[in-house]
């Protein structure tokens, strides 16, 4: 079976090439996004492999189609930038990983909440400079400071979980509660009643048609003064230019982002030789209280392990006409 992957990394290759070897398949790398001028390139393969940033809209399908690729394999757990309808239209089954080490995002969003707080960035490049200054790097402690975690999916409750751990206040908003999650001390509670109380404001949700732009102009309003947001799930959750008014009224005290909604054309790839276009990017990184990551926090070798194992598990079973665990159907 030949399988072309599209948007690339040196990383990926290293890891599907290294697990591969279990397999068998004939594996294409591409570093050019999935759209509609690039799926010619797919001609050939019988399966394509896509992350997050690739365009799989219906138009994209149906050319993969014409050129007989018979599956989809996202090697990332989101897929709203699927057009599901369409590929079962096709009858073009997508497979997706549900579950890559989510202690590597859940880890990544500490990492950054305690970086932005302590001013871990800010000490380093000042030390670096051999300015030994603490004026400007005052933080808080996180014990006894409640935190608010939006999703307890599996990246939610590790979150949770590390949270407690600092003896941390945690409190919930999810359509499905945990009951594990409860009994470890966490309190659901209605998305009104937790973000005034919140310290600190983690999101762990899908991007779908409920959760885009969950943080807007009214909850941004109704969040405790100068309380922290963190968002290491879609960049689409966030409207970010209410969250730049939230940051110049310093009604939001500090933001941490490794996703950003236009994201596709920044992030992945080197551009320190080009002039970013981005404005509403560029004001946001010209916040102090900002810390912005280019979309790392999977990036851990037990999640590339974990990626590249059950990407070439779906293409198997799909060859082997077994059940497809992982495929992703329109609800």
């Amino acid at each position: 079976m030949k399988v072309i992957f599209f948007s690339t990394q040196s990383y990926d290759k290293t890891f599907f090439e290294l697990h591969n070897k279990d397999y068998g398949f004939t594996l294409e790398f591409l570093d050019v996004p999935l759209n509609e001028k690039t799926a010619a390139l797919a001609t050939g393969a019988e399966a394509v492999c896509v992350f997050v940033n690739d365009k799989v809209n219906a138009a994209v399908l149906e050319k993969l189609a014409t050129q007989d690729v018979r599956l989809v394999a996202l090697r990332c757990a989101g897929f709203n930038q699927v057009d599901l309808a369409a590929a079962a239209r096709l009858h073009m089954p997508v497979v997706r990983v549900p579950a890559y080490s989510p202690h590597a995002v859940a880890e990544h969003a500490v990492a950054m909440l305690m970086t932005l707080n302590r001013k871990i960035h800010k000490a380093y490049n000042r030390i670096r400079e051999q300015n030994f200054s603490l004026a400007g790097l005052l933080g808080f402690d996180l014990y006894g400071k409640t935190v608010a975690v939006i999703g307890t999916g599996n990246i939610g409750q590790v979150f949770c979980k590390i949270m407690l751990g600092f003896g941390c206040r945690v409190l919930a908003f999810d359509v499905v509660e945990q009951e594990a999650m409860k009994q470890a001390g966490v309190t659901y509670a209605p998305l009104h009643d937790i973000l005034p109380q919140a310290d600190i404001l983690s999101l762990h949700c899908p991007l779908n048609e409920h959760t885009r732009y969950l943080i807007n102009h009214d909850t941004l309003d109704r969040m405790k003064k100068g309380a922290m947001l963190i968002n290491t799930s879609r960049g689409g959750l966030i409207d970010t230019r209410s969250v730049i008014r939230a940051l110049k009224s310093e009604q939001l005290g500090a933001l941490a982002i490794d996703v950003y909604e236009q994201e596709e054309s920044l992030f992945f790839r080197d551009l320190s030789d080009h002039i970013i276009t981005d404005d509403v990017l560029m004001r946001l990184m010209s916040f102090p209280n900002v810390l912005v990551t280019a979309h790392q926090g999977f990036f851990t070798q037990e999640a590339l392990t974990q990626i590249a194992q059950v990407t070439l598990g779906n293409l198997k079973a799909f060859v082997e006409k077994t059940p497809l665990l992982n495929e992703v159907k329109q609800v």
